[in-house]
């Protein structure tokens, strides 16, 4: 059973953490929206999926969201109670760091509860939302050299010249010239609009246009073939076979990359991993970086703390990295950070810690000479 001590400890950092997490969401929210609205204007997205795809973005990046707020709302929450003198308070009591640490892993239970499943299951599957919104795109896209509209394009070495009005959000294009002079004829079309794709097989550019005229025949004479036509195409040969597209390791199930012998997917597994257990490992490091006294300086504890939070992510990069190269062993995997920032932290905070204070207390005690309190 909680006392009511422990359900305050409890609450009191869950409020913090929410508040956390709303905010960092906020922040997130707001710069994809910005990224979001650049890719529209560009042409690279279109404004029909634009919710959709934010909304598989944020369920992508929520997991990598929640080690940090968790860290930081165990931070300012004791950080408040250590100010108020509740800590040293409640340690007069019989309340101290043991039972803190108690406290806040059941916390971080259902927190990292929540992240293995935001992680593990949805994760993947926002990845391969979001890569089929990108495949669908780029299908979509117009690619005859970077097509821009009021501007004349030369392709083959000055053959075919290509010349498109507008463009519209859906790639359609309007008021199209184009002037083949390939096999030594001349053929010159206008048209009001077409639409532009790229064959798969050969990578050669298909531009088919619509209610237009054709105008056929050798400059400087005077025998021309004029004609009308509903729908005309033309092509133009591109540098080969496109490149199929390949899927992301992001979008594997975490099923099958369980199953799985290579190494990249065993790195791919446990960077899903390392979030529900940064949690734990992220909580316990955030103790001893609070002192229990306000009167104690905390300067050189919060660069410790703001130290061991950026050594932590980054070299979660750095781990999985030499994994997937070689530079580290398979048997040693790498989630192997998290111990070794959490030993260097403890390291450091040693001796600050509570064991060392009451050991130094009793030896001081137990000294001859020593007055008892």
């Amino acid at each position: 059973m909680l006392g009511i001590v422990d359900r305050y400890i409890l609450r009191e950092v869950a409020k913090v953490f929410l508040a956390m997490v709303v905010v960092l969401m906020l922040i997130v929210v707001s710069l994809m929206f910005l990224r979001t609205l650049e890719e529209v204007n560009v042409g690279g997205l279109g404004v029909d999926v634009v919710f959709r795809y934010m909304r598989l973005q944020l369920m992508r990046d929520t997991s990598s969201l929640l080690p940090p707020a968790f860290f930081l709302a165990v931070l300012v929450a004791l950080s408040r109670l250590s100010r108020d003198s509740e800590l040293i308070a409640m340690n007069a009591c019989g309340i101290g760091p043991p039972r803190i640490y108690r406290n806040l892993l059941l916390l971080a239970i259902p927190v990292a509860l929540l992240t293995a499943w935001l992680a593990l299951f949805l994760q993947p599957k926002a990845a391969a939302g979001i890569q089929e919104i990108r495949l669908q795109q780029k299908e979509q896209a117009t690619q005859v050299a970077g097509l821009q509209a009021g501007r004349f394009y030369v392709e083959e070495g000055g053959d075919i010249v290509v010349y498109i009005g507008e463009i519209d959000r859906r790639k359609s294009l309007g008021d199209v010239f184009i002037l083949d002079r390939r096999g030594g004829k001349s053929r010159m079309v206008v048209s009001e609009g077409g639409r532009h794709r790229v064959e798969e097989a050969t990578g050669d550019h298909l531009v088919t246009l619509s209610r237009g005229h054709r105008f056929d025949g050798v400059p400087g004479s005077g025998a021309y073939l004029i004609g009308d036509f509903k729908e005309y195409e033309i092509r133009i040969t591109g540098s080969g076979p496109r490149q199929r597209s390949f899927t992301k390791r992001s979008t594997i199930p975490t099923a099958e990359l369980l199953q799985s012998s290579e190494l990249a997917d065993r790195v791919e597994l446990e960077h899903r991993l390392a979030a529900p257990l940064a949690i734990f490992t992220l909580a316990v490091m955030a103790i001893p970086l609070v002192d229990i006294s306000p009167r104690q300086r905390t300067s050189g504890r919060v660069i410790l703390a703001l130290v061991a939070y950026f050594s932590f992510f980054n070299l979660q990069r750095l781990a999985e990295s030499w994994l997937e190269t070689g530079a580290t062993p398979p048997w040693l995997g790498s989630l192997w950070y998290q111990l070794a920032i959490l030993a260097v932290v403890y390291a450091v905070m040693l001796p600050e810690s509570f064991w060392v204070k009451r050991l130094r207390y009793r030896l001081s005690v137990g000294r001859p000479g020593v007055a008892r309190q």
